[in-house]
C-alpha cells in the first residue's frame, strides 16, 4: 500500500472493507511513519489504491 502511494515502504493491508484497510494504512502511518495527521493528498491517493 505505502509503494502504491509513492513510499519507499513493505507495508501491504488486507481487510475486507475499505474503512478496515484505511484504519489499518492509518494505524500504519502513525506508528511507520511518525504522521500523526494525514494530508487529504495521502488519504486520497491510499483510497485509489485500494483494489477489490
Amino acid at each position: 500500500m505505502c509503494k502504491d502511494i509513492g513510499m519507499d515502504c513493505p507495508f501491504e493491508a488486507k481487510g475486507t472493507t475499505n474503512h478496515e484497510l484505511m484504519r489499518k494504512f492509518i494505524d500504519h502511518a502513525e506508528t511507520a511513519h511518525k504522521m500523526q495527521v494525514l494530508p487529504a493528498d495521502i488519504i486520497f491517493k491510499v483510497q485509489k489504491a485500494i483494489r477489490k
